[in-house]
This record gives C-alpha cells, structure tokens and sequence, in this order.
C-alpha cells in the first residue's frame, strides 16, 4: 500500500429511546477520549432533527467540546446538512473551528438524510441536493478569501465574507457524503473534495463506490485533475469481540431496536418475519460481528473492490452494551490498525531470523559463557578452588546463564 490507511468513527449517533439521553451524549464525549487514547485518527459527527434516534442537532457544538477533551483525534462534521444553514454561517463556523481545535477539524457536507428534518423546516426533499451543490460552491469560494455577492431561492449575500481565515491553509479538507447516488461524486470531481462512502459496507453501497468514485475521478480528469484517494473514507458497521460467539450476543443488545429505526425512517432492510436479526445481519453482510480477524478480512475485501482509500469509518450504532463497545474499539486497535499500519513487520522479521539462526546464536551464547567461566578459573583457580561437589556447567546446555 502507498497510501497508509487511517481509521476511525462515524458517529451519527444511534442511542435507543427509552435511555437517558443526556448520559448518552457524554457516552459519546467519553467514546472520543477513548479512541484519542487507542490512536484512532478522526471521528466523524453527524446532524439530524428528528426520528427519534440520531441524537446530535450541532455537530460543530459536539466538536468543541470533544476537542478540548483529546489531543491527537480529529474531528469532521459528518455532516453538515447544507440545505438547512445559510453558507456564511457554515463557512464561519468551521472556521471558527479550525482555529479553537488548532487545526483539528474537517468539514464535511451533504444534503440531509432524512426528509422529516427537511419538511420541518419547509424544505421539500427534492430540492436538497441542488441546494446542496449551491451551498457547496459558495463555501468553497469564503473558504478561499472571496467576496460574495449573490441570490437564490434560499439564501441572499451582498458582499459576503468571512471575518476570519482559516487556520488550516489554504482551509480545512472538505468532504461530500456519497452513498448510492451519484451527488457526492459529481461534487467531489468538481471541486476537488474528499468522499464519505456513508454505506461502504452494505450491498447496495459497496457496489455503488467504485462507481461514485469513478464519476468524481471522471469529472476531474476533464479538468485536468487527479482525484486524490486518500480523500476516499468508507463507513463500516463492525462489532468485534474475542470469538464469533461472543461477538453475536454481545449485539443482540441493540441490533434489531437499531434495524426497526432504519426501515421506520425509510424501508431498506427486508428482515423476513421471525427471522434472527443477528444472523440475517452476517448472513446479508450487512456488517461485521465477529473477530479482529473477520474485520480485517472485511477491509481487505474492499480493497480487492476499491483499490487503495484512505480511511475506514466504524459506524457506531450502539448494537452492544457501553462496555463491550468500548472493548470492540480497543479490539480494533490491538490488531486491526496494526495489520494496516504493518506495525509489526520487522518484529516478524527479527523473529524469524532468530529462529533461521537459532542453532549458531546457541552456539555462540554458549561459548561465550564457557569462555568466561575458563577466564574466571585461569584467574581465580588457584586461591578459590571449586568446592567440593561442585561442577562446571554442561557446555553443552542451551540454557547457560551468562
């Protein structure tokens, strides 16, 4: 691989709605920490207003208080509905956020998932990806300094700008949403943007990426330009635990509360009636619930499909209890992220090359001890001979103590 991968979450949230919501935000706050300390490399924020699951309104709120409480994680808005906010409100926030997390911060953007959130606001669902891509092109022109003066069906700016640049220069890495739809390729071949592959590990997404990023790659190219891959980030549903058997009751917990939530919202899962929710889930490849083992073969799937990316993103979805979540993360981190990362390559190598040469490293570790006891006697013998009994050690043994 060229291109080393990182990894981290995309929390939308998911928390189930008989529990104490407020706890459950600090859950998440204490999940940051958690993933700063295991070297987890982003976390992705989601916004949503309604549905009753997705608990997060602000995630540039979210974000500065998590900041404050790590050192190393970096943080993206995953996403920021566009069609919802006035740009110069968008543009000024991550700005402002850029420079409070020193740097820290990612934009991403997208046209708002769920069409209640739209229709509180007045908005009809068709209208949200043109305002997407609208609200899009005029962030990306603040970002680098402009002066905007223009007017839609949806927004007014006389002269516009931000007050602020960015910390990070020129601005902050954008990303655009991407799941079935071509929308998120089209805009990241445009204007040179990131892409969250939001459902990167069901059927339907998994087939869908390489297309959508063949259109980003496409749209590029007639402008002369090379989509970056590490700009490529895939959303993964994953629960890992010490066994397979393990990991299936440990999402019983929340895996069938999570399913109904889904197909409430917008029907997409056809679970036959009084199937398990468990093993329909393995068996459509839904996600994974297994092993490290079974995540890093997972990952190496989509690179046979992909090519190199990135990022891989685990979708917290709350399918097991706040313990065996945790221990599911810091699973990940034991194994996963180091057999991308090929942290334990020359470990292997020097393990093997002591078994190669195990036979002379013997050999010579014993001599040596021999040659020392001989050099003791030579000097020593004659005022402290051995006492009676006493022998010198075999110089044959492969356990000699120098």
């Amino acid at each position: 691989m060229t291109i080393p991968l990182r990894h981290g979450i995309f929390l939308a949230p998911f928390h189930g709605r008989a529990e104490n919501p407020t706890l459950a935000m600090e859950r998440d706050l204490q999940l940051c920490e958690w993933l700063d300390h295991l070297g987890f490399h982003e976390a992705w924020v989601g916004e949503h207003h309604s549905a009753g699951m997705e608990t997060i309104d602000s995630p540039e709120l979210f974000i500065a208080a998590a900041a404050e409480r790590t050192k190393h994680l970096k943080f993206g808005t995953g996403v920021v509905s566009l069609p919802y906010h006035h740009p110069l409100n968008v543009a000024n926030r991550i700005i402002q956020l850029d420079h409070m997390t020193r740097g820290r911060v990612m934009f991403g953007a997208g046209p708002g998932l769920l069409a209640s959130d739209a229709l509180m606001m007045g908005i009809e669902p068709g209208d949200t990806r043109r305002r997407m891509a609208e609200g899009i092109d005029v962030i990306m022109r603040l970002f680098k300094g402009e002066w905007v003066t223009e007017e839609t069906d949806w927004y007014t700016m006389r002269e516009a700008h931000t007050h602020l640049r960015p910390y990070t220069q020129p601005h902050p890495e954008v990303c655009v949403a991407s799941a079935v739809t071509p929308s998120g390729g089209r805009l990241a071949g445009k204007y040179n943007l990131g892409m969250l592959c939001v459902a990167a590990g069901e059927r339907a997404g998994f087939d869908a990426l390489a297309t959508n990023w063949q259109v980003a790659c496409d749209i590029a190219a007639e402008d002369g330009r090379e989509m970056d891959r590490s700009g490529l980030r895939a959303v993964l549903s994953m629960h890992i635990a010490e066994t397979r058997e393990q990991a299936r009751e440990n999402v019983r917990y929340g895996i069938e509360e999570f399913i109904r939530y889904f197909n409430n919202n917008q029907p997409r899962y056809d679970v036959p009636e009084g199937a398990d929710y468990v093993d329909w889930v393995i068996e459509n490849e839904i996600a994974v619930v297994g092993t490290p083992d079974d995540a890093i073969a997972r990952i190496e799937k989509l690179y046979e499909k992909q090519g190199e990316f990135g990022a891989v993103l685990l979708m917290v979805n709350q399918w097991a209890d706040w313990p065996q979540l945790r221990r599911s993360m810091e699973l990940y981190a034991q194994y996963v992220i180091p057999h991308f990362a090929q942290a334990n390559v020359n470990r292997d190598r020097s393990y093997d090359w002591v078994t190669v040469n195990q036979g002379e490293l013997v050999e010579k570790r014993v001599n040596a001890a021999n040659a020392m006891f001989a050099q003791h006697e030579a000097e020593r013998g004659a005022a402290a001979p051995h006492a009676p009994g006493t022998a010198h050690p075999d110089p044959e043994t492969k356990s000699v103590i120098s």
